[in-house]
């Protein structure tokens, strides 16, 4: 049913109060009404009475607009702004991003920032207290308020750590002011630009990077230790192994997220991606979230579906690099730029060079190998081996790679519950398309160890990279397939990363899966195997029920209620049902005996404070 709203608008410059109203405060004229607001049905919102309609009933209430003074006279004249210095060594330092060099300013989100505005000698003098700075804000190709890709704020506004603040003091030489910035912490990333308004005189200060910030608590990518961040954010160098699980070997790899040029390099993937050129307010708005732009770089590493970084290649080399041959990221990413998709690349590429962009743009960011690594085709956990009569190989679309490489990104998941932060892993290889697309994750590695594949995004398809049960099975001529042997061990060992501040090989498989043979391992596996094929019927996991009613239903007659109850647990469960019924019908009578108390209430409040009463009812 649609809303129904009726104001009192017959009194101008009404603005909204919020919070209880105190009817000791009344005139004597409001205390009857007092006592019908406690005496009414629906003086406790939702009416819950046998012949009421479904309904909620707010009453907010509203007084005169103060015409007040705008925090500085009309009367006065803007500051006369000389110069403006962005601080960009002392920034860029205090935000670690000083290693992108001294030619422009780059800080993270959530951390204030700090710049100089120079008075011009003839300039009036600024007066803190009384001198307010308006700043605006702005990133993308059409910044606006409501994507918050357009932020206006003064320096005598918001000290919400959660919103853009400044605060501005005049040096003690005179002729200076000294403007901190605190950007908010969600705040998407990007390039921006800054300005200065004064009394509608705007003035350009300059441009500026945001980025995603590891050293503030308010942000998603917040990690606490400060070794972590040195190596997840700041090292450029790193190691991506390789091999088998007998013979695991480092492979030394050039990060080189901080040469010249790679940031920007970094920025333009964003850019190009599908959905940018789709809806660029959408996209821009949507760079504030890490699941988001992780997501996106999955897809944009790889050159399929679009136009990405890097071409995969696993059996003819011609026209390209061999994979093999390279050693970092940024000769790949610069190629990219110059002339488009860059020729070749197998899961190592793919990973490191994601690795790359992931900390250029602040996202904390690992390599992670695993052998014995399943490609699971038809997503039922299971890796089929089908063989005819003669043991030759028949099918060859579900396989166990030697080694496969990915990267994790640390980040919570507030589309999860904060049960699911921490590392989540993403797979930039082209294996199988996620909503249409080749790309793979963000999935919670506690997702994945706890086997709770229902969860965004991939998750099946991970967990089965390294859980997945093993069938040898042989086609006999009558067509029938019979199974030979079977493992639930073949897949997933050795998961392997660089170790923090050193070149050591850290194992963390018992981060993704439970050991090998033990008790919680198969229980895992039994309940993401329910889970999944749950998840491909559509349906999730749990008690559900629904209420059917009898059909030819007359009024004043008997009728039949069926309860379909749905267990989608892994167990039987025993249930007990209590059927409850009311009349959902509004009497029009009481509810104009609601609207005459309302009009009551509205005009006693308008006489004795101003307030202004809007009534608004929800049809349930």
């Amino acid at each position: 049913m649609p809303k129904r709203q009726n104001t009192f608008a017959d009194t101008p410059n009404l603005s909204p109060v919020e919070g209880p109203i105190d009817f000791t405060e009344f005139p004597a004229e409001t205390l009857s009404l007092q006592h019908q607001v406690e005496q009414f049905p629906w003086s406790a919102g939702r009416t819950t009475g046998p012949h009421h309609r479904g309904c909620s009933c707010n009453v907010q209430f509203g007084r005169p607009t103060e015409r007040a003074a705008p925090p500085h006279s009309y009367e006065e004249t803007a500051l006369d702004i000389e110069g403006c210095d962005l601080n960009i060594k002392s920034n860029n330092s205090s935000h670690h991003t000083e290693l992108y060099g001294e030619e422009r300013l780059i800080v993270r989100r959530g951390q204030p920032f700090s710049i100089v505005l120079d008075l011009s000698p003839s300039s009036k003098e600024f007066k803190v207290g009384e001198t307010n700075f308006m700043f605006i804000i702005e990133t993308g190709p059409l910044p606006r308020r409501e994507s918050d890709t357009k932020v206006t704020f003064s320096s005598q506004g918001s000290t919400v750590d959660t919103e853009w603040s400044a605060t501005a003091t005049e040096d003690a030489s005179g002729g200076r002011v000294t403007v901190s910035i605190s950007s908010s912490p969600k705040a998407p990333i990007g390039l921006y630009t800054l300005t200065l308004d004064q009394l509608g005189q705007k003035t350009s200060l300059g441009q500026f990077i945001l980025l995603f910030n590891a050293w503030c608590p308010q942000d998603a990518v917040y990690m606490q230790s400060e070794k972590k961040r040195k190596e997840y954010v700041l090292a450029q160098h790193g190691l991506v192994y390789r091999g088998t699980h007998t013979r695991i070997k480092g492979k030394p790899w050039n990060l080189g997220q901080f040469e010249p040029g790679i940031l920007d390099i970094c920025l333009k993937i964003l850019d190009d991606n599908p959905k940018f050129e789709s809806d660029a307010d959408k996209d821009i708005s949507s760079r504030r979230n890490p699941i988001y732009v992780t997501r996106v770089l999955s897809a944009m590493i790889n050159s399929n579906d679009d136009h990405g970084v890097v071409v995969g290649e696993w059996a003819d080399f011609s026209g390209g690099t061999h994979p093999g041959l390279w050693m970092g990221s940024a000769d790949i990413l610069r190629q990219w730029a110059d002339s488009g998709p860059v020729c070749y690349g197998q899961c190592w590429v793919f990973a490191a060079v994601a690795c790359t962009v992931s900390r250029a743009l602040g996202i904390p960011c690992r390599v992670v190998t695993n052998f014995g690594s399943a490609h699971d085709t038809d997503a039922n956990l299971v890796i089929k081996r089908l063989y005819d009569e003669n043991g030759d190989r028949i099918s060859r679309d579900d396989s166990i790679w030697n080694f496969h490489v990915w990267v994790d990104s640390w980040m919570t998941r507030p589309d999860l519950g904060s049960e699911f932060d921490g590392w989540q892993t993403s797979d930039p290889t082209p294996q199988e398309t996620s909503d249409g697309v080749f790309c793979c994750g963000p999935a919670s590695l506690r997702a994945i160890k706890e086997g709770e594949v229902g969860m965004k995004y991939d998750t099946p398809f991970i967990f089965a990279e390294v859980n997945a049960d093993v069938e040898d099975l042989v086609r006999l001529s009558t067509g029938q397939s019979v199974k030979l042997s079977g493992s639930t061990k073949v897949v997933g060992h050795f998961i392997s990363t660089k170790a923090v501040g050193s070149n050591e090989r850290h194992d963390i498989t018992h981060q993704y899966k439970y050991p090998e043979g033990s008790k919680e391992e198969r229980q895992v596996y039994e309940k993401a195997q329910h889970h999944n094929k749950l998840q491909l019927r559509g349906e999730k996991p749990g008690l559900h029920l629904k209420i059917k009613l009898g059909e030819n239903i007359i009024v004043g007659s008997d009728f039949e209620v069926y309860a379909v109850l749905t267990n989608n647990c892994m167990g039987t469960r025993t249930c007990n049902i209590l059927f409850f019924c009311q009349s959902s019908q509004l009497q029009w009578k009481t509810w104009r005996h609601l609207w005459i108390f309302i009009r009551q209430l509205g005009g006693a409040l308008w006489r004795r404070f101003g307030l202004n009463p809007v009534l608004t009812v929800h049809f349930l």
